[in-house]
């Protein structure tokens, strides 16, 4: 079976295990949706333990005011993105968004606890897609955690998802795919892999290039060099920490 598509770009992060503390109830009567929301913050330089301390203080915020919603943070541990700092929630319809805990309370902590000590660097709405998918929609606990996105050339996306279901029976352990549906380029897709060890995440990029290549049977010539060009391409490896700045287990809020 031969494929078109254009690979645009791939990113891949990797980072710590996972707190088991999902399965809250997102929505009315324990519904849950396919929707996350994915961000990112950027301590300043020399203010990561302060950054850290402030976060937990926000994150204490949101248990006040009984948030529904579990918060997941990553730190980024190497790479062009050293040190910034990733989270997430999953599980969501896409009416849960519009009713937020106190958004005017949350944005007041915000400025108080986090402002000070970091920039906002992105946030965007995630769709799970579990056709292409092998897990529950949430990342489950792992040591590391395998983040890994990839971007595609305008209408090229149907391309792609019937690729990667033709890929799927041979996927083995968790792997979650989304797609973008707001908040930054579009086609873009997000694949989460809780991996057991840093050695074993970092061999996915290997495999990922590994896969494109017999994924994309047919490229143009200039979407295969976008595939493997080194000026659009990115490896990074996440670590959480902890707010003394030691290495730790991830962050994660059971708020409600």
């Amino acid at each position: 079976m031969c494929y078109q598509f254009g690979i645009v770009g791939i990113g891949f992060f990797a980072a710590t295990a996972l707190p088991a503390l999902l399965g809250v109830a997102n929505g009315p009567a324990g519904e849950r949706g396919p929707y996350a929301r994915i961000a990112f913050l950027r301590p300043h330089e020399g203010q990561t333990v302060e950054f850290e301390a402030g976060y937990i203080r926000h994150l204490d915020w949101h248990r006040q005011a009984q948030d529904s919603f579990v918060w997941y943070g990553w730190s980024i541990w190497a790479g062009e993105r050293q040190r910034w700092f990733v989270y997430a929630t999953f599980g969501h319809g896409a009416g849960d968004f519009d009713h937020a805990v106190a958004p005017a309370e949350d944005e007041r902590d915000n400025v108080l606890n986090v402002v000070p000590h970091a920039e906002f660097a992105g946030n965007a709405i995630y769709e799970y897609l579990p056709a292409l998918s092998r897990g529950s929609g949430e990342p489950q606990a792992a040591a590391r955690l395998e983040f890994t996105t990839v971007d595609l050339l305008p209408g090229t996306s149907r391309t792609f998802e019937e690729a990667l279901g033709a890929l799927r029976s041979a996927l083995s352990g968790e792997t979650l795919w989304y797609r973008m549906v707001a908040g930054g380029p579009v086609p873009r897709y997000l694949c989460l892999r809780p991996r057991a060890n840093l050695s074993a995440a970092s061999a996915v990029f290997s495999r990922i290039r590994a896969a494109t290549v017999r994924v994309v049977a047919s490229a143009s010539k200039e979407s295969s060099r976008a595939a493997v060009g080194s000026p659009i391409t990115s490896q990074n490896v996440c670590q959480n920490r902890s707010s003394s700045g030691a290495a730790a287990t991830n962050w994660s809020s059971r708020v409600r």
